[in-house]
């Protein structure tokens, strides 16, 4: 199973203006998740958490999560399976302090399910 890492611009304007202990934190944290996927997929799942989608999206459930980096930094990501191809994908959409995961989270929620949102 190949193991696709893509980041969004705002996942990178954050890394940007992390300290480059915090950025290797969350390279390793989520290389470490990668690499552990093919072959420890349940602990990868342990390691996240999913995040909840607005109450009026008709049961929906979203496919983003965050992943603990550190006791202060989180990453808002989604892990789309495709075994058509035989692949997963890790799509990196923030880092963000512990204290902002709710407002990040709400602001990249808004945004993937707008078309949800807008059709309701």
């Amino acid at each position: 199973m190949d193991v696709l890492i893509e980041s969004t611009k705002g996942f990178e304007t954050d890394v940007a203006k992390l300290s480059e202990e915090e950025k290797a934190a969350v390279i390793q944290t989520i290389n470490d998740c990668a690499s552990l996927f093919p072959t420890q997929k349940s602990d990868v799942y342990r390691k996240l958490r999913r995040l909840r989608l607005p109450s009026n999206l008709n049961g929906y459930k979203s496919s983003l999560y965050r992943l603990r980096v550190s006791q202060k930094l989180r990453v808002i990501l989604t892990v789309d399976e495709d075994p058509i191809f035989g692949q997963v994908i890790f799509t990196l959409f923030r880092v963000v302090k512990r204290d902002d995961l709710d407002k990040a989270y709400k602001g990249v929620a808004e945004s993937l399910y707008q078309d949800l949102v807008h059709h309701n």
